[in-house]
């Protein structure tokens, strides 16, 4: 190889235009440098138009943003934790069929946005846990996926300085962004959904000290408020999201003689848990009992039977926890999200 004039020849006699700078390449596009860098990697804050026009100059130009050097400059590290706070029941994993199409994603969306994915299972603190690796560098913000127990603990989180956002719900007194479906609505449409079948003695699978499941469970009871039928405490099983832990919380109940003819499960796999239940007392779904989940996980629909179920967009539930954490990253303050929910019918009921 040798040099020519500025231009790189090679063995076959094809030419190669150096690369340029970043200077150069504003110079082009008529901005200033940190917007070129900032088109480059995809921020929220800069116009698509832009963004075309820059990667189209450096596309022409050969140019390469050197990531290792831009991120020396700017402290960033283009890493997204996503954080699993270890508060769950023991018995969920993180191999959970929802979490994983909502982790699927949020990893596409990074890809997206030439950012790179860091997944964490801590049993310290949301609060510590995100506020140490900031500070440490090994991120630049933070996704939370669920509240659990530490609703409090993220609002102290969010009178802090770390970019961090929330799949959850929306709650009272809230300091944070969150995103996550609408959990009341999608309670009171899988109960609406029962009780228009005939179905009036309609069990309530979950625990309600999970912040989504206790919205779930306000929206059952006003499903049973609009319907004229009573809260009855009895049909109310408190049952874990793990799949064997939820099959014999369930056949705890079904032994327990209580009478029922529909059940809301709160997860597509305490639905599963409980028609393995269900068939080996010699009940019927949906004669004897009718059954709706909740997510509609790829599984639901290849079951037998095929689950009716309340579907949670999971794939614009990871577009938008990612969207809204860039925007905070860059000192935006988006507003919490509730996606809406929809039934989705199948031979379960």
């Amino acid at each position: 190889m040798q040099q020519l004039h500025g231009r790189i020849v090679g063995r076959v006699g094809l030419t190669q235009k150096p690369p340029i700078k970043m200077a150069d390449l504003a110079k082009l596009a008529g901005v200033s440098k940190s917007t070129v860098s900032r088109a480059l990697a995809d921020s929220p804050l800069i116009p698509q138009e832009t963004k075309q026009k820059i990667a189209a100059l450096a596309k022409e130009h050969n140019y390469r943003l050197n990531k290792r050097a831009r991120n020396f400059r700017t402290k960033e590290t283009l890493t997204i934790a996503v954080l699993i706070p270890d508060t769950r029941e023991k018995d969920w994993r993180l191999s959970d069929p929802f979490f994983l199409e909502l982790l699927g994603s949020i990893a596409d969306t990074l890809n997206d946005q030439n950012h790179e994915l860091l997944l964490a299972k801590s049993s310290v603190s949301a609060e510590e846990w995100a506020r140490d690796h900031i500070e440490r560098g090994t991120c630049d913000g933070v996704i939370l996926v669920g509240q659990g127990t530490q609703h409090e603990e993220i609002n102290k989180l969010a009178e802090g300085s770390t970019p961090f956002v929330v799949w959850g719900g929306l709650l009272d007194g809230q300091h944070y962004c969150t995103v996550g479906s609408d959990n009341r609505l999608g309670g009171k449409k899988a109960s609406s959904h029962l009780i228009e079948r005939g179905r009036r003695y309609i069990a309530f699978l979950g625990d309600r000290r999970l912040p989504e499941v206790a919205l779930r469970y306000a929206g059952y009871q006003d499903a049973l408020a609009a319907a004229g039928l009573d809260v009855d405490a009895s049909l109310e099983v408190v049952t874990p999201f793990g799949g064997e832990a939820a099959y014999r919380a369930v056949a705890d109940f079904l032994d327990s003689g209580q009478a029922v003819d529909g059940i809301f499960a709160c997860s597509d796999v305490i639905a599963m848990a409980t028609i393995r239940a269900l068939r080996e007392r010699g009940l019927s779904i949906p004669e004897d009992v009718a059954i709706v989940g909740y997510d509609d996980i790829a599984l639901s629909s290849y079951y037998s039977p095929p689950l009716t179920t309340v579907r949670q967009d999971c794939q614009r539930g990871g577009q938008e926890l990612v969207s809204r954490l860039l925007e905070i990253i860059q000192g935006g303050k988006p507003a919490p999200l509730m996606l809406d929910t929809e039934i989705v019918e199948r031979a379960s009921t």
